[in-house]
């Protein structure tokens, strides 16, 4: 890190800001010179589970996500919280507990924060990263013939709903804290080392939208529909039953028009329009190693999956086939 600051120049400018705020990109970057760039992203959110550690860890997870959907690596990162006046320091210290375990897991250096005092607790991570600034990966270089790869089954939304109802299992619930709190560096590193055109995760606006601002109005996709992972079977049930969140209504209400959903049955549209927290990277590859990068990311715990294609623009953004 030295050797960058030593390195940077002593007139920056706007011009280098390579990816910043106009984009619907994951995080901006920042050009130091033509070697070495740097990430920004911050993210923060209430708590979805009771237990303050696990929450934690899923807002670091999910705040750290978005320097590896850039290509980086986080280097920094500081806390953004806010808790009531009159919460338990000991739920307090549960919390960044958590969150800091995982930045450790993520190799990287936790410096401080900032706290507020209000009626809901919140936190998450501001984080620094740096990436080559020749591999940096935007979202939306989507090439025709890419294959889709998602890193992370989908489905956390609909069984967060169910727990919050008091119906789900144990065994639903623990599926669901494994896929959140699991860095999507191991899958990100994997990916690194192939022929990558665009990279993103998904996260609140679920599959369908993340998968629209890939394609720009550029281009189009298809998404198998037997393809769809999710976190377990149960997920189906739930979602038939129509334990929904207020979030996936949203994501419908935006994107629907954009999507021929064919023979796709309700509940597979409403797993597409689930907002996942902490979700999986959702990465357009070269068709030709898409099946080796495949391979490799089934290494992990967390199994990946080729969900669809990249097509030439049609009439509609998403084909569902």
């Amino acid at each position: 890190m030295e050797q960058v600051l030593r390195s940077l120049p002593k007139g920056l400018k706007d011009d280098n800001l390579i990816v910043g705020y106009e984009s619907k990109d994951d995080a901006a970057v920042y050009k130091i010179n033509d070697d070495v760039s740097v990430i920004e992203t911050l993210d923060f959110f209430p708590s979805m589970v009771e237990d303050p550690y696990l929450f934690g860890q899923i807002a670091a997870t999910n705040s750290l996500s978005d320097v590896w959907a850039m290509g980086g690596r986080p280097i920094m990162a500081l806390n953004i919280a806010a808790f009531p006046e009159d919460m338990d320091p000991e739920i307090i210290e549960q919390v960044l507990k958590g969150g800091a375990e995982k930045v450790r897991e993520a190799g990287c250096a936790l410096s401080g924060g900032h706290t507020i005092v209000d009626e809901k607790a919140l936190y998450g991570l501001a984080v620094t990263g740096i990436v080559d600034t020749k591999k940096v990966l935007k979202n939306n270089g989507v090439k025709v013939g890419d294959k889709i790869i998602l890193t992370k089954p989908l489905g956390v939304g609909i069984i967060l709903t169910a727990h919050q109802c008091e119906i789900d299992t144990k065994e639903d619930f623990n599926d669901i804290i494994k896929s959140m709190t699991t860095l999507n560096k191991y899958a990100a590193e994997i990916l690194f080392r192939y022929k990558v055109s665009a990279l993103t995760d998904v996260t609140g606006y679920g599959l369908y939208i993340h998968l629209n601002e890939m394609l720009s109005d550029k281009l189009s996709a298809k998404l198998y529909i037997d393809k769809l992972p999710v976190v377990n079977d149960n997920v189906r049930k739930y979602a038939e039953d129509d334990y929904y969140t207020g979030g996936a209504k949203r994501n419908e209400d935006m994107i629907k028009e954009k999507i021929d959903f064919g023979d796709a049955k309700e509940w597979i549209k409403q797993l597409c329009y689930d907002p996942q927290t902490s979700g999986g990277l959702l990465c357009s590859i070269d068709a030709n190693d898409a099946d080796k990068a495949l391979e490799e990311l089934n290494k992990l715990d967390i199994k990946s999956s080729i969900i669809g294609e990249i097509v030439n623009k049609d009439d509609k953004a998403i084909y569902m086939v």
